[in-house]
Protein backbone atom coordinates (compact mmCIF):
# COMPACT_ATOMS: atom_id res chain seq x y z
CA UNK A 1 0.00 0.00 0.00
CA UNK A 2 1.25 3.46 -0.92
CA UNK A 3 0.25 6.91 0.28
CA UNK A 4 -0.87 8.88 -2.76
CA UNK A 5 -1.01 12.66 -2.44
CA UNK A 6 -3.76 14.14 -4.62
CA UNK A 7 -3.58 17.79 -5.61
CA UNK A 8 -6.95 19.11 -6.80
CA UNK A 9 -9.48 21.94 -6.74
CA UNK A 10 -11.50 23.24 -3.81
CA UNK A 11 -13.53 25.60 -6.02
CA UNK A 12 -17.30 25.40 -6.07
CA UNK A 13 -17.47 27.14 -9.44
CA UNK A 14 -16.07 24.36 -11.61
CA UNK A 15 -17.94 21.95 -13.86
CA UNK A 16 -19.41 19.07 -11.81
CA UNK A 17 -17.62 16.60 -14.09
CA UNK A 18 -14.36 17.45 -12.33
CA UNK A 19 -15.87 16.65 -8.94
CA UNK A 20 -17.03 13.34 -10.41
CA UNK A 21 -13.50 12.74 -11.68
CA UNK A 22 -12.13 13.33 -8.18
CA UNK A 23 -14.62 10.86 -6.74
CA UNK A 24 -13.58 8.29 -9.36
CA UNK A 25 -9.96 8.83 -8.32
CA UNK A 26 -10.82 8.23 -4.66
CA UNK A 27 -12.70 5.05 -5.55
CA UNK A 28 -9.84 3.72 -7.67
CA UNK A 29 -7.27 4.66 -5.03
CA UNK A 30 -9.15 2.61 -2.45
CA UNK A 31 -9.67 -0.30 -4.85
CA UNK A 32 -5.90 -0.48 -5.39
CA UNK A 33 -5.29 -0.59 -1.65
CA UNK A 34 -3.63 2.84 -1.34
CA UNK A 35 -4.12 5.55 1.27
CA UNK A 36 -4.85 9.20 0.53
CA UNK A 37 -3.01 12.37 1.46
CA UNK A 38 -5.04 15.46 0.58
CA UNK A 39 -5.32 19.15 1.31
CA UNK A 40 -7.73 18.50 4.16
CA UNK A 41 -10.76 20.31 2.74
CA UNK A 42 -14.26 18.86 2.43
CA UNK A 43 -15.54 20.89 -0.52
CA UNK A 44 -15.45 20.37 -4.30
CA UNK A 45 -12.84 17.92 -5.65
CA UNK A 46 -10.90 17.86 -2.40
CA UNK A 47 -13.89 16.60 -0.47
CA UNK A 48 -15.04 14.25 -3.22
CA UNK A 49 -11.76 12.37 -3.46
CA UNK A 50 -11.54 11.95 0.32
CA UNK A 51 -15.14 10.78 0.74
CA UNK A 52 -14.86 8.28 -2.09
CA UNK A 53 -11.55 6.96 -0.76
CA UNK A 54 -13.03 6.43 2.71
CA UNK A 55 -16.13 4.81 1.23
CA UNK A 56 -13.82 2.28 -0.38
CA UNK A 57 -12.00 1.60 2.89
CA UNK A 58 -8.91 3.75 2.35
CA UNK A 59 -7.12 5.57 5.15
CA UNK A 60 -7.26 9.34 4.57
CA UNK A 61 -4.91 12.04 5.82
CA UNK A 62 -5.90 15.69 5.41
CA UNK A 63 -3.42 18.54 5.82
CA UNK A 64 -4.86 22.03 6.06
CA UNK A 65 -3.46 25.40 7.16
CA UNK A 66 -5.27 27.08 10.00
CA UNK A 67 -6.20 30.08 7.85
CA UNK A 68 -8.19 27.82 5.47
CA UNK A 69 -10.09 25.85 8.09
CA UNK A 70 -13.27 27.80 7.34
CA UNK A 71 -12.71 28.65 3.67
CA UNK A 72 -12.06 25.08 2.54
CA UNK A 73 -14.26 23.62 5.30
CA UNK A 74 -12.00 21.14 7.06
CA UNK A 75 -12.48 17.44 6.37
CA UNK A 76 -13.30 16.50 9.93
CA UNK A 77 -14.09 12.94 8.86
CA UNK A 78 -10.46 12.33 7.84
CA UNK A 79 -8.72 9.53 9.68
CA UNK A 80 -6.00 12.07 10.40
CA UNK A 81 -6.59 15.83 10.09
CA UNK A 82 -3.36 17.77 10.50
CA UNK A 83 -3.53 21.55 10.92
CA UNK A 84 -0.46 23.59 9.97
CA UNK A 85 0.50 27.19 10.60
CA UNK A 86 0.78 28.15 6.93
CA UNK A 87 0.74 26.96 3.32
CA UNK A 88 4.45 26.15 3.19
CA UNK A 89 4.18 23.87 6.18
CA UNK A 90 1.11 22.25 4.62
CA UNK A 91 2.92 21.40 1.39
CA UNK A 92 5.98 20.13 3.23
CA UNK A 93 3.88 17.81 5.38
CA UNK A 94 1.87 16.55 2.39
CA UNK A 95 5.11 15.87 0.51
CA UNK A 96 6.71 14.01 3.39
CA UNK A 97 3.64 11.82 3.98
CA UNK A 98 3.34 10.79 0.31
CA UNK A 99 4.90 8.02 -1.77
CA UNK A 100 3.46 9.35 -5.03
CA UNK A 101 1.74 12.48 -6.36
CA UNK A 102 -1.36 12.74 -8.54
CA UNK A 103 -2.56 16.10 -9.84
CA UNK A 104 -6.09 16.71 -11.10
CA UNK A 105 -7.30 19.84 -12.92
CA UNK A 106 -7.20 22.78 -10.55
CA UNK A 107 -6.35 26.43 -10.05
CA UNK A 108 -3.30 28.40 -8.95
CA UNK A 109 -2.84 26.43 -5.74
CA UNK A 110 -2.91 23.14 -7.64
CA UNK A 111 -0.48 24.53 -10.21
CA UNK A 112 1.87 25.66 -7.44
CA UNK A 113 1.80 22.22 -5.83
CA UNK A 114 2.44 20.47 -9.15
CA UNK A 115 5.29 22.77 -10.15
CA UNK A 116 7.03 22.53 -6.79
CA UNK A 117 6.96 18.74 -6.77
CA UNK A 118 7.97 18.69 -10.47
CA UNK A 119 10.97 20.92 -9.80
CA UNK A 120 12.11 18.90 -6.79
CA UNK A 121 11.74 15.64 -8.75
CA UNK A 122 13.85 17.04 -11.58
CA UNK A 123 16.49 18.29 -9.15
CA UNK A 124 16.75 14.80 -7.62
CA UNK A 125 15.33 15.91 -4.29
CA UNK A 126 12.98 12.93 -4.50
CA UNK A 127 12.28 10.04 -6.88
CA UNK A 128 8.55 9.68 -6.21
CA UNK A 129 6.15 9.27 -9.15
CA UNK A 130 4.48 12.47 -10.37
CA UNK A 131 1.35 11.91 -12.47
CA UNK A 132 -1.08 14.42 -13.96
CA UNK A 133 -4.62 13.27 -14.74
CA UNK A 134 -5.91 15.70 -17.37
CA UNK A 135 -8.81 14.24 -19.39
CA UNK A 136 -9.76 17.52 -21.09
CA UNK A 137 -6.33 19.02 -21.75
CA UNK A 138 -6.64 21.80 -19.15
CA UNK A 139 -2.88 21.67 -18.59
CA UNK A 140 -1.83 21.34 -22.24
CA UNK A 141 -0.70 25.02 -22.36
CA UNK A 142 1.55 24.29 -19.36
CA UNK A 143 3.16 21.38 -21.19
CA UNK A 144 3.70 23.58 -24.23
CA UNK A 145 5.22 26.32 -22.05
CA UNK A 146 7.69 23.89 -20.53
CA UNK A 147 8.66 22.72 -24.03
CA UNK A 148 9.37 26.35 -24.97
CA UNK A 149 11.46 26.84 -21.85
CA UNK A 150 13.49 23.74 -22.70
CA UNK A 151 14.01 25.01 -26.24
CA UNK A 152 15.19 28.34 -24.85
CA UNK A 153 17.66 26.73 -22.46
CA UNK A 154 15.84 27.89 -19.33
CA UNK A 155 14.95 24.30 -18.42
CA UNK A 156 17.22 21.30 -18.87
CA UNK A 157 16.43 18.62 -21.42
CA UNK A 158 14.48 15.75 -19.96
CA UNK A 159 12.49 17.77 -17.44
CA UNK A 160 9.30 16.82 -19.23
CA UNK A 161 10.00 13.19 -18.37
CA UNK A 162 9.63 13.87 -14.66
CA UNK A 163 5.84 13.90 -15.11
CA UNK A 164 3.54 11.25 -16.56
CA UNK A 165 0.40 12.61 -18.26
CA UNK A 166 -2.74 10.47 -18.43
CA UNK A 167 -6.41 10.76 -19.36
CA UNK A 168 -8.31 8.52 -16.91
CA UNK A 169 -8.05 7.29 -13.31
CA UNK A 170 -7.14 3.74 -14.29
CA UNK A 171 -4.20 4.98 -16.35
CA UNK A 172 -3.15 7.23 -13.48
CA UNK A 173 -2.91 4.40 -10.98
CA UNK A 174 -1.36 2.06 -13.52
CA UNK A 175 1.42 4.64 -13.90
CA UNK A 176 1.78 5.10 -10.15
CA UNK A 177 1.82 1.38 -9.42
CA UNK A 178 4.34 0.68 -12.18
CA UNK A 179 6.65 3.44 -10.96
CA UNK A 180 6.45 2.26 -7.36
CA UNK A 181 7.20 -1.30 -8.41
CA UNK A 182 10.38 -0.19 -10.20
CA UNK A 183 11.51 3.00 -8.44
CA UNK A 184 13.21 5.52 -10.72
CA UNK A 185 16.58 7.02 -9.93
CA UNK A 186 16.70 10.76 -9.20
CA UNK A 187 16.79 12.72 -12.45
CA UNK A 188 19.60 15.23 -11.93
CA UNK A 189 22.61 14.28 -14.05
CA UNK A 190 24.37 17.64 -14.38
CA UNK A 191 27.54 18.45 -12.48
CA UNK A 192 26.91 20.59 -9.36
CA UNK A 193 28.13 23.79 -11.03
CA UNK A 194 25.74 23.20 -13.93
CA UNK A 195 22.74 23.12 -11.62
CA UNK A 196 23.03 26.88 -11.21
CA UNK A 197 22.65 27.34 -14.94
CA UNK A 198 19.13 25.91 -15.16
CA UNK A 199 15.96 26.41 -13.18
CA UNK A 200 15.00 22.76 -13.38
Amino acid sequence: MAAVCVFCSSSGRIDPSYVELAAAVGTELARRGHSLVSGGGSVSCMGAVARAARAGGAHTVGVIPRVLLDLEVADNDADELLVTDDMRARKGLMDSRADAFLTLPGGLGTLEELLEIWVSRTLAMHAKPVVVLDPDGIFEPLRAQVDLLVEGGFVREGAQGAVTWVRDPGEAFDAIDAALAAPAAPMLTAAPDEVLEAEL
